[in-house]
């Protein structure tokens, strides 16, 4: 049944892997890079912050505990324990996979934190500004599925590697977004 699983992705993978245009290659890569999340976050964090003046800095703590949540668990639980090695790094796949600048990450892949990095951070930022942006939560889901998909594109995840990075992200930024709501209201005035 395993065995499978692994094939279907693998094949999966070779078939999304395989569709490339030039815009779509710049597009991807450009997607990838962490660097161009910045200016987003920081809008977002600014924005969660000016709707809980009082409690930015319950804000700004589970934001730190969303990031280092999704990033170890994805890491220590998931990397470090399957050990699943990357498409890039398959030697049955060895000439079948077109990766972009030669960059092809660590050896393993499951799960991407990639995926849960930005599902994390879509869930839990489209919950706390959703009464202001109604169409924010869609739209950030959306761009983390953007970006998980990237990810196949650019020849080092299998469509499993981000399909279950992004349910793990999407489980730890709700956790972290309860964890907030619980302690924004044990620090109300009784």
């Amino acid at each position: 049944m395993i065995e499978k699983l692994i094939s279907s992705d693998q094949q999966l993978f070779l078939l999304l892997n395989g569709m490339h245009t030039p815009f779509l290659d710049f597009l991807m890569y450009w997607l990838s890079s962490k660097l161009i999340w910045i200016p987003l976050y920081a809008w977002l964090l600014f924005h969660m912050i000016r709707e809980n003046r009082s409690k930015g800095w319950l804000v700004v703590l589970s934001v730190a505990i969303l990031v280092t949540l999704t990033d170890q668990v994805s890491v220590q639980l998931f990397k470090n324990v399957f050990m699943r090695l990357r498409p890039c790094h398959e030697p049955l796949l060895e000439g079948m996979v077109r990766i972009l600048n030669g960059h092809c990450g660590g050896q393993y892949g499951f799960i991407s934190s990639h995926a849960c990095n930005t599902a994390g951070v879509a869930l839990f930022s489209g919950m706390m500004l959703r009464h202001k942006f109604r169409w924010l939560l869609p739209a950030l889901l959306a761009w983390s599925a953007l970006i998980a998909y990237s990810r196949i594109y650019l020849g080092v995840h299998y469509p499993g590697d981000v399909v279950a990075g992004m349910i793990v992200g999407v489980t730890l930024g709700w956790l972290v977004y309860t964890f907030f709501r619980i302690m924004i209201k044990k620090s109300k005035p009784v």
